[in-house]
C-alpha cells in the first residue's frame, strides 16, 4: 500500500518535456543543418584536392575519424543510459555533418581528372552522397577512377557501420523511453 500522495511507479514518471523546450530544440537543430549545407557550399574546396593530397588526405581522415568518434560516444552515452545524453539531437546532426564530409571529398576527387563521370558540382557531389547512403544508385554519377571507387567503398562501410549503429542505437533508446512514459517496459532485445 502505498502513502497518499506517493507515486506507485516513480520510474515510469519522469518530467515531460515542455512543448516549447521541444520546439526550440528542433528550430536549433534545423539551424545547424542550414548552417552546415550552408557552410558545405561556401567552403573553399578549390584548396584541397590534388594540387594538396596530402593536406586533402589528412583533413578528411581527421574529420571522418572526429564524427565516428563523436558517434560512438553518443552510443555509448545511450546504452549507459546518461539522461544528460541528447542523442535525438546529436546523432541526426553527426549523420548530416558525415553527409557534408563525404560530399566535400567526392567534389574535391571530382576535380582530379577521370575519377567521375556525372559529377561536377557541389550539389552533384551532395547528390551523389545521399543517394550512396540510401543504395538508390541511378546510374547518372558513376566513379570511375580507382580513388573515387575507394572513397565510396569507405562511405558505404562506413553506413553499415556508423550510421546504422547510431541510428539502431537511437531507435532503441526511442522505444525504451515511450515504453517507460506508457508504463510499459519495452521486451528484451534479442542481441
Amino acid at each position: 500500500m502505498t502513502g497518499k500522495g506517493k507515486d506507485p511507479h516513480p520510474a515510469a514518471r519522469k518530467p515531460h518535456r515542455s512543448g516549447r523546450g521541444l520546439a526550440l530544440r528542433w528550430a536549433l537543430s534545423l539551424t545547424v543543418v542550414a548552417a552546415m549545407t550552408t557552410g558545405y557550399f561556401l567552403f573553399p574546396l578549390e584548396h584541397f584536392g590534388p594540387d594538396r593530397p596530402v593536406l586533402s588526405w589528412t583533413l578528411f581522415i581527421a574529420a571522418l575519424g572526429s564524427v565516428a568518434l563523436l558517434l560512438l560516444l553518443q552510443i555509448r552515452d545511450v546504452i549507459l543510459e546518461n539522461d544528460r545524453a541528447r542523442p535525438g539531437i546529436a546523432i541526426p546532426l553527426l549523420m548530416c555533418l558525415s553527409v557534408v564530409v563525404f560530399s566535400g571529398a567526392y567534389h574535391t576527387l571530382a576535380r582530379t581528372g577521370g575519377e567521375f563521370h556525372g559529377l561536377e558540382t557541389r550539389l552533384d557531389a551532395l547528390y551523389f552522397t545521399i543517394i550512396t547512403l540510401a543504395t538508390v544508385g541511378y546510374g547518372d554519377i558513376v566513379p570511375t577512377g580507382q580513388t573515387a571507387r575507394v572513397v565510396t567503398i569507405v562511405q558505404i562501410l562506413y553506413t553499415f557501420v556508423f550510421l546504422t549503429a547510431a541510428t539502431t542505437t537511437l531507435s532503441r533508446r526511442v522505444r525504451r523511453q515511450v515504453g517507460r512514459r506508457l508504463g510499459h517496459q519495452p521486451p528484451a532485445d534479442d542481441s
